[in-house]
């Protein structure tokens, strides 16, 4: 059961009681930086641009070329002809363009779909045998365990997601969550996650990335359809992989936490509820006026590596994960501060090329290799407020 609750100096009124993730009901509140006039303002736009005012075909068309272009880049290759699976390209691809499937009424995956899911599924039947994306000779110390931790947890995401609406799991499904299990850390700090690739690049491949990991390992695990989740061989790897997640949360920056929300909506019981109520009002508190979210703010103390400021601006990536977060525990289309966010993410599609922006916490545009790697934040933007759009839609 659930109630709404106004709570004083608060940005938010949220759930009072009961299990988050049926539907939580937020009052907004103006408080620190925030302008009453600035929110009441882009509520009232909310009633008139909530359907239609972006394009999913550009979207999708964008989408599909920055697939295309990946899986033939020659820096992308690795063993067996295949190519590697990244957090900024790779991964949002594959949640989106199913929602983009199911969007267009679409019967089967797409070209670029089906080459993405059968590399997966080939590295996921060789995994014995095929070179992991990264090793220690060539790299340094580690990055054998690490790219392997890695791909087993994006394997599973990606092949659970795929199969989500199916009655039970198919048997390359079956091994690329069993992969995932074998991976997970079971002794010493590190118990209940993954080894993670540490290339210092915020927010997938940094020191604290291990817990963005195993968030998504409890994503795929809550995921994956034929009441997976409660098997009986994988509740000990559920139990280390709670208690880790738990035990690590408070030190993480908001993104991590904000994919620990999503988790929590895939993993009913992995966080109490007012853990939960605390990560929302702590997101909701770094709402710009604008209606949308800047990654950096939600970054902590990261700085740059080439010394040029962090864009403060609002940005695709971190307003369309937040806001489909949100849609997962259950907040309500009549939260104001939900309506800003979608209007945020309406209105900042660049309509004819079908992208969203964002902005490296690395580096600036300047410092990057080519123009095509400079957009690799925008392929993590798009995705993700084409999760949060397409979602909204169907509400």
């Amino acid at each position: 059961m659930n109630a709404i609750v106004q709570r004083m100096g608060s940005l938010a009124a949220l759930l009072a009681a009961g299990t988050i993730g049926v539907c939580a009901h937020w009052e907004t509140r103006a408080v620190g930086a925030r302008n009453p006039n600035a929110m009441a303002t882009y509520a009232g736009e909310a009633e008139t641009r909530m359907v239609g005012s972006w394009d999913p075909k550009a979207a999708a068309a964008y989408l599909d070329q920055r697939e295309s272009w990946w899986m033939d880049w020659p820096k992308a290759a690795r063993d067996h002809e295949t190519f590697c699976v990244s957090c900024h390209t790779v991964l949002p691809y594959a949640l989106s363009r199913t929602a983009l499937r199911k969007a267009f009424a679409e019967e089967a995956p797409s070209l670029n779909e089906r080459r993405l899911l059968d590399n997966v599924k080939k590295r996921v039947r060789l995994w014995r045998e095929i070179a992991p994306f990264y090793n220690d000779a060539e790299r340094g110390a580690y990055k054998t365990a690490e790219s392997r931790g890695t791909e087993s947890v994006l394997n599973a995401l990606i092949l659970a997601s795929d199969e989500a609406q199916n009655r039970e799991l198919s048997n390359d499904a079956r091994m690329a969550l069993d992969n995932m299990w074998a991976e997970q850390q079971i002794n010493g700090s590190k118990e209940g996650t993954w080894l993670w690739l540490r290339f210092a690049n915020e927010p997938w491949e940094a020191d604290d990335s291990d817990f963005y990991g195993a968030a998504l390992a409890a994503i795929a695990a809550g995921t994956a359809p034929g009441d997976y989740r409660v098997r009986p061989e994988i509740q000990n790897n559920l139990k280390m992989l709670r208690k880790y997640l738990n035990r690590e949360s408070a030190a993480q920056p908001t993104f991590n936490r904000v994919v620990l929300l999503w988790a929590s909506a895939r993993m009913p019981g992995l966080l109490k509820p007012e853990q939960q109520r605390a990560i929302i009002d702590e997101v909701l508190a770094k709402q710009q006026t604008d209606g949308g979210w800047s990654l950096s703010s939600l970054a902590g103390t990261w700085k740059r590596q080439d010394g040029t400021p962090q864009e403060a601006k609002s940005d695709g990536y971190a307003t369309g994960l937040i806001t489909f977060a949100l849609q997962q525990l259950g907040v309500s289309p009549e939260n104001a501060q939900y309506k800003q966010a979608i209007v945020w993410l309406e209105a900042h599609q660049n309509k004819p090329e079908g992208w969203w922006p964002a902005y490296s916490l690395n580096k600036n545009q300047e410092h990057h290799i080519s123009p095509d790697t400079a957009r690799f934040m925008n392929d993590a933007a798009t995705a993700y407020a084409v999760l949060a759009l397409t979602e909204a839609g169907s509400r």
